[in-house]
């Protein structure tokens, strides 16, 4: 079983890369998008050769600014599709990137490491039974259903230590456990379910969060999503498809700020971007 937190801490480890797929036509981010077995072949094959840690399978997209919720089964599907896949011609760690219980749950039987629920463990009640009856490695990502307000950096640890306390009870060991502040997951207002509702700027604590991941992290490490995100698009206005060097200089500086795992779309580039940053680090 790959621990996903065994990495990263302290220093003592290069910091690693988590690679992208998406089996989702609804995407944002259409150069993400693998649905064909040719496709999802290469596309794995080339984050490998690029220096790809770790490989995210996505089958619904949770972009906030989207109304793109599928039914469980078409969710399962898509990623069990590309599982199987990936595992015939690599043997990369996957991760499931999903908040409900049945698509874990049919990840975790077909051989997948790794959960990164969005929520936190906090959307599908069903979930923390899912974690206790496998116990995988984790990612727990900040996230309420509720309007938050206050200072970001506390408001965000707050969200992450509530979901720690449900991953304890579900018995997975800390050292399974990797931390996910929630870029782009924190919004004034959106259409899907998914994200976290604020009063505040929500650019402005995107970029609070970035400057202050060492103050997050505890002794968890920590990952860090911002490939393309709205962030980004807002301080530079440019669409998904035009964010590459602007998502390259956020991961540096990431790294520099106390990021562990870096996911991205875009791992040849995200390689440079984190060797940099990680010999700028004090």
């Amino acid at each position: 079983m790959t621990r996903i937190a065994n990495v990263g801490v302290g220093g003592k480890n290069p910091v690693r890369i988590m690679g992208i797929l998406n089996t989702s036509p609804e995407s944002f981010y259409k150069k993400s998008i693998h649905i064909t077995k040719t496709h999802i072949k290469n596309s794995i094959q080339e984050m490998e050769n690029d220096g790809v840690d770790f490989i995210d399978v996505g089958g619904m997209s949770t972009a906030p600014y989207l109304s793109t919720i599928v039914s469980e089964k078409t969710e399962s599907k898509r990623i069990l599709d590309a599982v199987k896949i990936i595992q015939n011609v690599s043997n990369i760690p996957i991760s499931v990137d999903t908040c409900r219980a049945k698509p874990a749950r049919d990840a975790l039987e077909h051989g997948v490491e790794i959960i990164n629920d969005i929520s936190g463990l906090k959307y599908d009640k069903k979930m923390k039974d899912v974690i206790s009856d496998f116990s995988p490695s984790l990612i727990l990502c900040a996230f309420d259903s509720k309007t938050v307000t206050g200072n970001a950096v506390s408001v965000t640890t707050k969200l992450l230590q509530e979901s720690l306390k449900i991953a304890k009870k579900s018995h997975v060991s800390s050292n399974k456990i990797v931390l996910d502040p929630s870029i782009g997951f924190f919004r004034k207002e959106g259409k899907g379910p998914f994200f976290t509702k604020i009063k505040s700027d929500w650019v402005k604590r995107d970029l609070t969060i970035i400057q202050n991941l060492n103050s997050i992290k505890g002794r968890y490490p920590i990952l860090i999503s911002v490939s393309n995100k709205s962030f980004l698009g807002k301080i530079l206005n440019k669409n998904p498809s035009d964010r590459l060097f602007g998502s390259i200089a956020a991961e540096s500086i990431s790294v520099t700020n106390g990021a562990d795992i870096v996911r991205t779309h875009n791992v040849k580039a995200t390689k440079d971007a984190i060797t940099i940053g990680s010999n700028l680090k004090k």
